[in-house]
């Protein structure tokens, strides 16, 4: 029997897991307002942010990834990547488990370091396949640049796990670490990705998009300096600060290029596109710019000091990369591209859900504003419950459009 690549039963994972991340964000917010003695809040952090990160991003890109490949992957190629899928999708759920009860600890350690591996396998083999591709448009060039970044942002991985075994935990050093990883996973591996899949997206649906290198180039040069951001509260050297601000100007000139790009094919005009596609590409577009500005704004270094100094920004400022950027990317993505089931219910889990994202963005950009003049904003806590109640449900939906998971070895 031809091993095959089943698309579908793969997507539906990944929107399970997503429910499960979600889920998770309920009960943090719910211990946050009000009382739940049972799991500790810390390690149900670490759970729902590993388990986001492995489970949810990197298994969907996995698989969004290995979908762009497979009219190239013959049956022992296709078998091997459904094996590291199933690798790594058990080390999403182990670390789940291990983080929700022990934290940084043996189990939850292990588990992290084995799913590096597992990125590593795969970012050696999807290179190798990548190189194979006969057409080598600038797609290739975002996703292979995306393998690269991957693996570097492991450095982080590895310097906080002998950090938390050794329990020797320098603040200065810590800090730089979480960044490195946090920066290289956002900004490299899920980033350079996703615009890999979407250019790929473009030239199989508007022949005349002809994408300039200079895009991916103004990216990729400025994504290491890009890290200096995050370390700006640092005493750096005047050359370096001066990269780093270079880096900053670099990836918004890339960006009005990208969308001078779209323009010319009159990219929201697609006829095959449903409002609500639209809907959510626009949003795409608000959400990276507000991205791309807050971050031009932080090469100011008493800006960056004063955000990097008050968690609420950082946590606003993370979820707008994850959830508002990335997240509605891989779903808009999905949903395009008819990965999932389109109808109703479908449709109507996404509006939800997005809504539940706008609430989501707003809410915390106003609790971190406000604790920039130590004010409490009055039941905010309760707010962003409810609202994540409304994200899990709109997920609940989504999932239940396409509930069925089974998995018999044909390709869809």
């Amino acid at each position: 029997m031809v091993e095959t690549f089943s698309t579908k039963f793969w997507i539906k994972i990944s929107l399970l897991n997503l429910l499960i991340v979600a889920a998770i964000g309920v009960l943090m917010r719910y211990k946050i307002g009000f009382e739940f003695d049972y799991l500790d809040q810390k390690h149900l952090q670490y759970a729902h942010s590993h388990f986001a990160f492995c489970g949810w991003v990197t298994q969907t890109l996995f698989v969004l990834i290995v979908l762009f490949l497979k009219s190239n992957l013959n049956g022992l190629r296709i078998k091997r990547y459904n094996i590291l899928l199933l690798t790594n999708l058990g080390c999403a759920y182990f670390m789940l488990l291990s983080f929700s009860v022990e934290g940084y600890g043996l189990f939850s350690i292990f588990f992290s370091t084995l799913s590096v591996f597992v990125s590593y396998v795969f970012a050696y083999w999807c290179y190798n396949d990548l190189n194979k591709l006969k057409s080598h448009h600038s797609s290739v060039l975002w996703l292979k640049a995306s393998l690269v970044f991957s693996v570097l942002s492991s450095i982080g991985t590895f310097a906080l796990a002998y950090m938390m075994a050794t329990k020797n935990l320098p603040q200065h050093f810590y800090l730089a670490s979480v960044y490195w990883f946090l920066h290289f996973q956002y900004n490299g591996w899920f980033f350079f990705a996703c615009v890999g899949l979407f250019i790929a997206y473009l030239k199989s649906h508007f022949p005349l998009f002809k994408p300039s290198n200079s895009i991916f180039w103004l990216f990729s040069l400025s994504c290491i300096p890009a890290y200096g951001l995050s370390t700006l509260w640092l005493e750096l050297p005047i050359w370096i600060y001066i990269i780093i601000v270079m880096g900053a100007f670099a990836q918004v000139f890339g960006w009005i290029i990208l969308l001078s790009s779209l323009k010319k094919i009159s990219f929201l005009k697609y006829i095959h596109f449903s409002t609500l596609s639209r809907f959510l590409f626009v949003a795409l577009a608000i959400a990276l710019s507000i991205k791309l500005g807050l971050q031009l704004i932080s090469t100011i270094p008493a800006v960056s000091k004063l955000a990097f100094g008050f968690r609420p920004i950082v946590i606003a400022y993370l979820h707008l990369i994850l959830l508002a950027i990335i997240s509605v990317f891989l779903i808009t993505y999905i949903y395009t591209n008819h990965l999932i089931s389109i109808n109703n219910y479908t449709e109507g889990g996404l509006i939800i859900f997005g809504l539940g994202v706008f609430i989501n963005e707003i809410t915390l950009a106003i609790q971190g504003i406000a604790s920039l003049s130590y004010n409490v904003v009055p039941y905010i806590n309760t707010v962003l419950f409810i609202n994540s109640v409304v994200l899990f449900s709109g997920l609940i939906l989504l999932f239940t459009a396409n509930r069925a998971i089974s998995y018999q070895g044909k390709a869809v």
